[in-house]
């Protein structure tokens, strides 16, 4: 499973090629005995274990059904099951080790913590509409409150542990924005734009926080106009796409599309006409989705103006400017040094994997 452990094992075989056949006898002799040792007794309902803490199968089940249930119709072959199944139990042996490690610091998200996420994911919804969104992606109310707890503590471990140590000198927006100029010279006119999308595509995934997906027109309509009135109200836009857009290219950034120049933006006239009058900060009404291959109406979105920047070249010591840089080399610092700390936790904690065992077994036959 570790990148560490593959290479070691291709270490291995190739010692192991370069011994005497006679130390091949010695091992075979002792191989019936070291299988022996290798048999794991648990019980069948657990498929794996974490320092000694069990991983259930039936987790691995619901999780599973839940990946099903975002594809209805596709049923994968008995392969492609055992692959998703064992992503699933790779992703619960991560998720294990970061709780324990959370527990070990006293980082894990408190219930009056959970429960005032659960009151903000509600927030845009009514109480049938909410429960209607539950049924939907195949979960309870506990489900939804076990997944808020664990990235709530997700979040802890990784502002205490990661975001804490990392900084972005003056130096280094400098050395930045003089090895990239360029970037920062537009040569028209160009548009930041932030955007809330809801679809009806039921098999598309959503990309958001809260696994938020409406899968029918009537759901989406009435899931962004819950969410344009949250929008009219004063929530956060940002927020509000992180958990709910339907945009997996856009939410997990707060729905930032990123300088969209105007050339790009005239090709779609009645978007372009409608942002074209904002100005910045203010939203577009609710507008519909229209499918670029079809062409035809897929949902709906709505649109905020960020910004407005004219052609020309952006000197460093504009505030938009700084700010993109210091955001870019923070996430990408930190994304390396999360990537470390994950590998580091793997290494410290004694891992056994029987749901990759049974496969195993079942397959080499």
């Amino acid at each position: 499973m570790l990148k560490g452990s593959v290479i070691g094992e291709s270490s291995r075989m190739r010692i192991l090629d370069a011994m005497h056949v006679r130390r091949w006898a010695v091992c075979a002799c002792l191989l019936p005995l070291a299988i022996a040792g290798c048999n794991h007794t648990h019980s069948a309902d657990v498929v794996a274990t974490v320092n000694g803490h069990a991983i259930m199968r039936a987790d691995m089940d619901r999780i599973y059904q839940e990946q099903l249930g975002q594809t209805p119709g596709q049923l994968p072959s008995p392969e492609q099951a055992d692959q998703l199944r064992l992503s699933v139990v790779d992703a619960l042996i991560e998720q294990e080790i970061i709780e324990q490690r959370a527990a070990k610091m006293n980082l894990t998200a408190t219930p009056e913590e959970v429960d005032a996420k659960i009151t903000e994911i509600k927030a845009p919804y009514s109480e049938d509409q909410f429960n209607e969104q539950l049924k939907a992606s195949h979960r309870t109310l506990d489900d939804l409150k076990r997944d808020v707890r664990h990235q709530l503590t997700k979040d802890k471990l990784n502002n205490k542990e990661i975001n804490s140590k990392v900084t972005v000198s003056d130096a280094d927006v400098a050395s930045y924005y003089n090895q990239h100029k360029s970037v920062f010279n537009l040569i028209e006119t160009t548009y930041h734009l932030a955007v809330i999308r809801v679809t009806d595509v039921p098999s598309q995934q959503p990309g958001n926080l809260q696994g938020s997906k409406a899968t029918t027109d009537a759901e989406a309509k009435k899931k962004i106009q819950a969410l344009k009135a949250q929008i009219d109200s004063g929530t956060d836009f940002g927020a509000l796409a992180a958990n709910y857009s339907e945009d997996p290219e856009t939410a997990s950034n707060g729905g930032d599309m990123g300088f969209v120049p105007e050339s790009q933006l005239r090709t779609n006239p009645m978007v372009y006409d409608t942002i074209a009058k904002l100005k910045a900060g203010e939203t577009t009404d609710i507008m519909p989705l229209i499918d670029p291959q079809t062409k035809k109406q897929a949902g709906y979105e709505v649109y905020k103006l960020l910004s407005r920047e004219p052609a020309g070249q952006r000197d460093i010591n504009d505030p938009r400017v700084q700010q993109t840089i210091r955001q870019q080399l923070f996430e990408g610092r930190t994304g390396l040094l999360k990537a470390a700390y994950l590998e580091m936790l793997h290494n410290q904690a004694k891992i056994e994997n029987f749901f990759a065992e049974e496969v195993f077994k079942n397959d080499a036959k």
